[in-house]
């Protein structure tokens, strides 16, 4: 066979490519286990800004894990706002089972304000504990804005109704306008608002404009972002629709029931 043939050159190739897949497989492979320890940092460090508990945003892992010490993690039926203890928090993915057929759920058009169309029927939860007491809730939260999916953590007081604070830690919004759903200015006007009204319904909302504080309205609204309505009638709606009856409205009214018996 010549040096230069035709056919030498494609059978070169053809091997170059295999040998380039077999180490790229092997990559693969090898570097899952880090991967999927740095996904689970990173939500860990998510939940921790959420909650206010770590104020740092290049945190070390040491202080990462050292800070969620006092954080319990546990996976909710959010059917029957029952713990489910069967099974592992580190292990249940909502992402992963949403479109399946036995563990997810279609959300009907009428509920689904936050249009986000299916749902894990479980969650998992985050508790910051004091203690034996919970003293916060950390809610995984996600809805659909202007370009993109929202997800975040939303942290509760353990009176369900407070806002601790909120984080949003994946979307595609629009830098300097959508995108402002991370501006740290932005979410601390979030602390000390109320996510749900005397009934325990959803009454949160981000406005259009500035807030009034005369209002009576004003513990249930935060101030809108310039140019981006659409992007904040999505946080919006993923906060009416988490909070409500087929998000973690049954959870938290058991854990309210619990919280008082105590």
């Amino acid at each position: 066979m010549r040096k230069d043939s035709v056919v030498k050159t494609f059978v070169v190739a053809i091997l170059l490519c295999m040998v380039c897949s077999v180490i790229v497989s092997g990559l693969a492979v090898g570097l899952k286990p880090k991967q999927d320890a740095n996904k689970l940092l990173d939500i860990k460090k998510n939940i921790l800004l959420a909650s206010g508990m770590l104020k740092n945003t290049k945190a070390s892992e040491e202080e990462i894990n050292g800070a969620f010490k006092s954080i319990k993690a546990r996976v909710v039926d959010l059917e029957t706002g029952e713990y489910a203890d069967n099974e592992n928090p580190e292990e249940y993915s909502e992402y992963a089972v949403r479109k399946s057929a036995e563990k997810g759920k279609a959300i009907s058009k009428e509920d689904d304000v936050a249009k986000i169309k299916r749902r894990g029927k479980k969650a998992v939860v985050y508790q910051v504990m004091d203690g034996e007491a919970v003293d916060l809730i950390i809610l995984p939260v996600r809805g659909v804005g202007l370009w993109s999916e929202l997800f975040g953590f939303l942290a509760l007081e353990n009176d369900t109704t407070t806002i601790e604070g909120i984080g949003f830690y994946l979307h595609g919004e629009t830098p300097g306008l959508g995108a402002e759903i991370e501006n740290p200015r932005w979410k601390k006007l979030w602390a000390g608002k109320k996510a749900l009204d005397i009934d325990y319904k959803p009454a949160f909302q981000v406005i259009k404009g500035s807030v009034n504080s005369d209002s009576e309205d004003a513990k249930y609204e935060v101030d809108g972002l310039s140019g981006a309505t659409i992007t904040c009638n999505g946080v919006t709606g993923l906060m009416q629709y988490w909070m409500g009856d087929d998000g973690f409205g049954p959870y938290l009214a058991k854990f309210r029931a619990s919280h008082n018996k105590s």
